[in-house]
C-alpha cells in the first residue's frame, strides 16, 4: 500500500486489530506495516512513536459505548447502559486495561465518556464532588471486573509464544489450586456446586451484581438511607 493511501485512521484501525490479536507486547511498527501492506516508514509518516499510536488506538475504542440519552432514561437505566458497554469494551479490547498501567491516555473518545458519567450522577441528584466521586467508583469496579479475563488472553498468549500448551498448562494449574481449596470449609462447599467447574471462576452474574448493588447503595445516600461511618453526616 503506497503511503500515500495511508491515513492516521487506517492505521489506528489495524494497530486496534493488531492489539486484539497480540496484545500490548505484540504491537511494533513492523508488523502494524505488514499488515496494513506498508513499510514502518510510512506508518512513520503519520504517526511519530509507539506511545501515540497506542492512545489513538485506546481514545477510539471508547466510541463504541453506548452513550445512553439523559432525557429518555432515568439514571439508573443510563448508569447500566454505560457501565455494561464499557465493560463489554474492555472484553473485546483486554490489552486496554494494561495500556492504563503503562501508557498516558487522554482523548475526545474518553473524554466523552467520563462527561456523561458524571452527567448522569448529577442527575442522579449528587453535588459536582459527589458525582465526580461516584463516577470513579465505577470506573474502578468496571475496571477491576475486567481484569480477571485480561489477564487470562495475556497469560495464554505468554504461554503459547513460549512454545507450551497453554490450555494444558492452566487446566493443570487449576486442578492443583482445587486441590488445596479442598482444605478450606467454604471454598470446599462452593467447589461441590454445580455452578462451580473450578476454582477461582467467578460465579455467574457477578459482574450485574456488584454493579447493581454499587448503584444501591448511591440510592440509599441520596434518599438519606443508612450511610457508613465515614461519611461526614455521620461525624
Amino acid at each position: 500500500m503506497p503511503r500515500d493511501t495511508l491515513t492516521p485512521e487506517r492505521i489506528v484501525h489495524a494497530a486496534i486489530e493488531l492489539l486484539d490479536d497480540e496484545g500490548l507486547d505484540g504491537l511494533n511498527m513492523r508488523s502494524l506495516a505488514k499488515r496494513l501492506d506498508s513499510a514502518a516508514t510510512a506508518v512513520y509518516w503519520h504517526i511519530k512513536t509507539k506511545d501515540e499510536l497506542v492512545r489513538l488506538a485506546s481514545d477510539a475504542i471508547w466510541y463504541e459505548i453506548e452513550q445512553p440519552d439523559l432525557d429518555a432514561t432515568d439514571w439508573r437505566t443510563a448508569a447500566t447502559i454505560q457501565a455494561t458497554g464499557m465493560h463489554a469494551m474492555l472484553n473485546r479490547h483486554p490489552w486496554l486495561g494494561q495500556a492504563f498501567g503503562s501508557h498516558l491516555m487522554h482523548g475526545p473518545g474518553q473524554a466523552r465518556h467520563d462527561d456523561l458519567s458524571l452527567a448522569i450522577y448529577e442527575k442522579a441528584g449528587f453535588t459536582a464532588a459527589d458525582a465526580d466521586r461516584a463516577a470513579a467508583t465505577v470506573l474502578t469496579f468496571v475496571l477491576g471486573s475486567a481484569l480477571g479475563p485480561a489477564a487470562e488472553v495475556s497469560l495464554k498468549r505468554r504461554l503459547s509464544k513460549n512454545g507450551a500448551d497453554a490450555e494444558q498448562l492452566m487446566t493443570d494449574a487449576m486442578a492443583r489450586a482445587t486441590e488445596t481449596a479442598q482444605r478450606y470449609p467454604r471454598l470446599r462447599e462452593r467447589l461441590g456446586t454445580p455452578a462451580a467447574s473450578q476454582y477461582a471462576a467467578a460465579p455467574d452474574n457477578t459482574f450485574e451484581f456488584g454493579f447493581q448493588s454499587i448503584l444501591d447503595g448511591f440510592e440509599a445516600r441520596l434518599t438519606g438511607g443508612r450511610v457508613g461511618p465515614s461519611d461526614p453526616r455521620t461525624d
